[in-house]
């Protein structure tokens, strides 16, 4: 099985969330199974069959994220020394060329990406036009609205 890259913060949001799962959701759907089941005839149970498919999604998201760790190459970005180029676990300050406009991203693993906190995807187009990418280089990247031209202002490992 291939590795997947993922920081060390990501790392810890998914051993969080498996925590959970296993500690709180996990009891609470088998209290409510057997709940529904003391409730009679399982047949026509609509309490029981929810509660069902509950701990089917919770075992599922159970198996998805131990897989996911087992797979994981945790790397921490602060400990990254790559003379200054853009690599995973990088924060990059972009300008776009044609608005000015300023961004900031860090790259990091699928499972924790949120545009809106400026974290993107290695596998993103953004992502995959700035790896290898040092600080004053442009990257062009193709968008939906055509090619889109970025200069790297900053590189940081954070």
């Amino acid at each position: 099985m291939a590795t997947i890259p993922i920081t060390k913060r990501g790392a810890e949001k998914l051993k969080a969330e498996l925590h959970r799962l296993k500690t709180v959701d996990r009891p609470a759907v088998i209290a409510a199974i057997a709940e529904a089941r003391a409730q009679g005839d399982l047949s026509e149970n609509a309490e029981y069959e929810a509660a069902k498919d509950r701990q089917g999604f919770i075992e599922g998201r159970i198996q998805e994220i131990e897989g996911k760790l087992s797979a994981a190459q945790i790397i921490d970005p602060a400990a990254v020394d790559a003379a200054g180029r853009v690599v995973f676990g990088a924060t990059v300050a972009l300008e776009d060329e044609d608005s000015g406009d300023a961004v900031t991203y860090q790259i990091v693993g699928e499972d924790e990406a949120d545009l809106k906190q400026g974290l993107i995807n290695i596998s993103s187009p953004i992502a995959r036009a700035l790896i290898g990418k040092e600080e004053g280089d442009t990257a062009e990247v193709q968008a939906p609205g055509g090619v889109r031209r970025y200069e790297i202002v900053g590189v940081s490992y954070l």
